[in-house]
């Protein structure tokens, strides 16, 4: 069984918990497209302030 740390109150907690049985700490899903839409964005915004 795998095993996430909170980072609220540092316990182990099973990796597919939705929040944490001790603190009540809610575990955020984070979806994968919006770690690129970022990067992405990181990039356009370099790209126009350096070459304006």
């Amino acid at each position: 069984m795998k095993k996430k740390e909170c980072p609220s109150c540092a316990m182990n907690v099973d990796e597919s918990s939705k929040e944490c049985p001790i603190c009540g700490y809610g575990f955020i899903e984070q979806k994968p497209w919006i770690k690129y839409i970022a990067i992405f964005l990181i990039i356009v915004f370099l790209l126009t302030y350096f070459v304006l």
